[in-house]
């Protein structure tokens, strides 16, 4: 396993302090629930980003809908991308969208994906602006390779589209060169963080697969944490095991950055 970022505190803000926090929604920020709908953020959590929001700038990328990820954290000041990167919006009127050619397509396809689904119990679609989300936490172990084999099936039939995996969930979003990883390198440059005296250091904390593309696109600029409390690969430096570590983690992190010597 590989070192908890709560022992390694000081290390991970570095000495000058000037750190720029990225962070997942669901198990990162709040636990994996059955139902998407009814993962909302604790009061203490929202604190613990209010308050650190205070020291540094933070982003939350999400696979949800910017507008969803924006009504559930519900925090000014703050930078927000929704459907993996894809919608883009923040302080003065920062705003980039990646993929509306895309919409009818993805119409399409949500089309076929429910027709096909409602036939498997459990299975759940979500559509959002720029994906369609195929959940299968609910569905029965004897029907989990129907659910795949209908997602691959719709996707071949859309090329335009790409299929993600993540937990519990098969997704399809327009098949461009763009991910999370991408779209933390983008707010660096157009924050204006990489040019600050001696540079922005990075924190990225996130659980699934598609945090791994953040966590690469850092790797040599700043920290990955993973959360999980199981091992498992990742190109993540630090971890921690579940989102009561990572509230423990920001409001740890909020200190130092207060600490006189900063």
């Amino acid at each position: 396993m590989i070192p908890s970022a709560l022992e390694h505190i000081q290390e991970i803000a570095g000495r000058s302090g000037h750190v720029a926090i990225f962070l997942d929604y669901d198990g990162t920020l709040t636990p994996i629930v059955s139902h998407p709908e009814n993962a909302w953020l604790s009061h203490s959590m929202r604190q613990a980003l209010r308050e650190l929001a205070g020291c540094v700038p933070i982003a939350i990328l999400s696979g949800r809908d910017l507008n969803d990820v924006r009504r559930r954290v519900d925090l000014d000041g703050i930078v927000y991308a929704g459907s993996h990167g894809f919608d883009i919006a923040g302080p003065a009127r920062l705003h980039r969208e990646l993929g509306t050619a895309y919409l009818s397509v993805l119409a399409r396809a949500e089309t076929e994906l429910r027709q096909a689904l409602d036939e498997i119990p459990g299975a759940q679609l979500e559509r959002k602006h720029f994906s369609v989300a195929a959940h299968y936490r609910n569905v029965n172990e004897s029907d989990l390779a129907e659910v795949q084999r209908v997602v691959d099936t719709v996707a071949a039939r859309h090329p335009e589209l790409r299929r993600i995996s993540g937990k519990k969930v098969y997704e399809l979003l327009p098949d461009i060169d763009w991910d999370k990883g991408k779209a933390v390198l983008w707010l660096l440059e157009t924050l204006g963080l990489e040019s600050r005296s001696g540079g922005i250091r990075p924190i990225y904390i996130g659980d699934d697969a598609t945090d791994e593309d953040a966590f690469r696109a850092i790797e040599r600029l700043g920290t990955g944490i993973l959360v999980s409390e199981k091992s498992q690969p990742t190109v993540a430096r630090y971890s921690l095991k579940n989102t009561g570590e990572v509230e423990r983690f920001l409001r740890a992190l909020t200190a130092r950055l207060r600490a006189p010597e900063l």
